[in-house]
């Protein structure tokens, strides 16, 4: 497909608003959720290190790998992937079935989100510490309610979808985005200045070496998939829209930037206020929904930080949500010819149905379960493990093994306008380095090695 060909496309107006937006798919559950739960369930500041490293091997050559797939491709990611080499197009449709396991996952708990960002200011609060558990359980566990706070998210993210990509993606994001800096720089003040605050901050940052095993490794690299987004071609749909003189290697570190600062930011709002009050750093889900209502309950003006907070995740979750969304209605605009306002809605749609599913598992279908695990576990093994891993993997071997260096090397460089030594040794990194490195720590994440 020729330049000229892609111009009826929708496309990024602004570098900033390119920017916003892909640190908006980057910024989201991963950093806020994922991530503290994830630091401490691996030892504080041991994972931190890890995933430190990860992310700057790794991390920003793979979104460089689908940033110039997509931009080189100007086209959904299947038909993006089919121009560096027509077997790589499976890469594509992968990205696209995931693409609906991830939005209904995404949207189940973004819903949780709203539903505890308005029980802040009703009365959550006002349950004692011992309460909280019950009544995070009680609500996921109730066969409607969490259904209607699942409806209200994903019609957020279809209904900014549906107004295009200059119009929804880039608009909202660059009000979405600065706001949700705001609000964590707010709970992060309150929460360090907390009596006893700096126990938590000690063990943030004092790494625990003796924490770090291969089930470290793996579980970084896979917490850099999540919150990069990378793998289920997002980043390649998103830089299709890309016009060629934005330069590829700054834009890909400054998501990494601020994704990562997001996450380390997250931590620091979120443990010392855990330690401040004595409560257990290294909870699953239950850190976000449990023990940090239980924090906010006690603190001075716990309603108004509590609500803050809630918001918070909701605004990263959508702004993450936005872009899974867009890779399959991408697809189904250009393949299939539909409208984008209905595009949207049929993978809604469809996402919300899964989103059902993943729904009732913490309730009525909670005894249903594969391999120990109940459909929300199904399908964040599948991303995390298996789809993310395995997307990311046919992506390097695709641009390091199936597009000629020449071509990959004068995309991110701009046709050698840009350094051609940076380009030369992340070229090198995705074609000998990064593959072995997915491919060892896949077999790890399975099972087999």
């Amino acid at each position: 497909m020729s330049e000229n060909a892609s111009t009826s496309r929708d496309s990024f107006k602004t570098s900033i608003g390119f920017v916003l937006a892909t640190a908006g798919s980057a910024v989201g559950l991963g950093n806020l959720w994922r991530f503290p739960y994830m630091t401490g369930t691996g030892g504080g500041g041991a994972f931190v290190l890890v995933y430190l490293v990860i992310m700057l091997v790794v991390g920003v050559s793979l979104l460089l790998v689908e940033f110039s797939v997509g931009r080189y491709g100007k086209a959904n990611a299947v038909d993006s992937y089919k121009k560096i080499h027509p077997a790589m197009q499976c890469i594509g449709y992968l990205g696209f079935f995931s693409a609906f396991i991830f939005l209904s996952y995404f949207s189940v708990v973004g819903g949780w989100t709203i539903h505890y960002a308005v029980k802040s200011l009703t009365g959550l609060l006002s349950l004692g510490a011992d309460q909280m558990g019950a009544a995070f359980g009680g609500f996921i566990g109730n066969p409607v309610l969490p259904l209607i706070y699942h409806l209200l998210f994903m019609g957020a993210t279809v209904f900014i979808i549906a107004n295009g990509i200059s119009g929804g993606i880039e608009k909202y994001t660059k009000i979405l985005m600065p706001a949700l800096f705001v609000m964590i720089l707010i709970l992060l003040v309150r929460s360090v200045t907390l009596p006893g605050a700096m126990e938590g901050v000690v063990w943030y940052l004092k790494p625990d070496f003796s924490k770090i095993n291969g089930g470290t490794w793996v579980a970084a690299l896979g917490q850099v998939f999540f919150s990069l987004s990378v793998g289920m071609s997002g980043m390649v749909t998103y830089a299709s829209y890309l016009k060629k003189k934005e330069n590829l290697i700054k834009t890909a570190i400054q998501v990494s930037l601020t994704d990562t600062l997001v996450a380390i930011l997250a931590g620091f709002m979120i443990f010392p206020a855990v330690f401040a009050f004595g409560m257990e750093p290294s909870q699953g889900v239950g850190l976000l929904f449990i023990s940090l209502p239980a924090v906010f309950a006690q603190m001075p003006l716990g309603p108004v930080f509590s609500f803050i907070f809630y918001v918070l995740v909701f605004v990263a979750a959508l702004t993450s949500a936005i872009s899974i969304l867009e890779m399959p209605v991408a697809y189904i605009i250009e393949k299939k010819k539909v409208a984008r306002p209905k595009a949207a809605l049929i993978v809604g749609g469809i996402s919300f149905v899964l989103g059902i599913a993943v729904s009732f598992s913490f309730g009525i279908w909670g005894s249903f379960q594969i391999f120990g695990m109940n459909i929300f576990g199904i399908f964040d093994y599948f991303g995390s493990n298996i789809s993310l891993p395995l997307g990311t993997l046919g992506a390097s071997i695709a641009v390091g093994w199936l597009w000629k260096k020449q071509g990959a090397v004068a995309e991110i460089s701009n046709n050698g306008e840009l350094s051609l030594g940076v380009a030369n040794a992340w070229f090198f990194l995705v074609k000998w380095i990064i593959p072995v490195f997915i491919f060892i720590i896949f077999l790890k994440s399975v099972g087999l090695f």
